[in-house]
């Protein structure tokens, strides 16, 4: 992974205490303080049960550090690395209390994320050997967005625009409350900066005929059929970029990265992804 890619910690970290305040409540963590003892130390392994991409790892295990800053943390792989069943991802020793204390909002950041990264991978593979790209969506879950978007990445997928402000995308309902495409991308045009960028959504051949004669850079052509799908790649302008979406998974991405479009976003990749298995195995080492 190159540094560009990584995220820094004011970006996680919210998140991670987030988490903690929501498991610990108002009485903390009653099981873990009432059976281990306060001067008990311990090792734990996290480990892959099944294989796949990691991603995520100083992210989740940064969560021990927030609970108790003597914890220490050997991470064994790097995200953006493919990992079989039975891998050490890494190593966390300290105090027994503070590990399982984390121990399972651990577990659900990195095994989400890594989720995200390896179905993510699995797509970037089935349209291998033409030009689309993989993009996610904003269909993520509240508050995870850059986790979630940083997880993308490490499985090779690269970003759709972040949010609303950070780029125009004219969908079906802003059509029909203009009154069309054509107005829908002139009021857009006429309150948006020159450095935005505008995307109009369709889904006919004539509306992409209406979308590409006006200054946009991009168009989503949602819901296609294949041969639809390649007939609008055809009809496009090559300075405006092509965007196919709707249900696309490993198995129906070959046939669309066929088509000649430049990207292929799938919404589910950030809201519905399998989370990788991801264990903690503890052994104490005295107290």
């Amino acid at each position: 992974m190159s540094a560009a890619t990584q995220l820094v910690p004011i970006q996680y970290e919210p998140v991670l205490r987030a988490a903690l305040l929501e498991d610990l409540g108002t009485a903390g963590d009653l099981t873990t303080d009432a059976v281990v003892g306060s001067d008990a130390m311990a090792e734990g392994a996290l480990v892959a049960r099944t294989a796949g991409r990691a991603a995520g790892i100083d992210i989740a295990t940064a969560t021990f550090a927030l609970l108790d800053p003597d914890v220490t943390v050997d991470v064994e792989v790097a995200d953006g690395d493919d990992v079989d069943p039975g891998e050490v991802l890494a190593t966390v020793r300290g105090r027994a209390r503070s590990i399982l204390t984390g121990e399972r909002v651990a577990l659900n950041v990195l095994g989400h994320l890594s989720g995200v990264a390896t179905t993510t991978a699995q797509l970037v593979a089935a349209a291998s050997g033409h030009r689309a790209r993989i993009v996610p969506t904003r269909k993520t879950l509240p508050g995870l967005r850059a986790l979630q978007r940083y997880a993308v990445r490490v499985g090779g997928g690269v970003d759709h625009r972040f949010g609303l402000d950070d780029g125009v995308l004219i969908k079906d309902n802003h059509i029909a409350v203009a009154g069309g495409v054509t107005a829908a991308v002139e009021r857009a045009r006429a309150r948006i900066g020159h450095m935005v960028k505008v995307e109009v959504e369709v889904d006919t051949l004539a509306q992409l005929d209406e979308a590409v004669g006006q200054p946009i850079d991009a168009v989503l052509l949602d819901n296609m059929p294949t041969a639809t799908l390649a007939e609008a790649v055809q009809r496009t302008p090559g300075h405006i970029v092509t965007e196919a979406s709707g249900g696309i998974t490993p198995e129906t991405a070959p046939a669309v990265a066929a088509t000649g479009v430049d990207l292929i976003s799938v919404g589910w990749l950030t809201h519905s992804a399998r989370a990788l298995d991801v264990g903690l195995d503890f052994a104490t080492t005295g107290g």
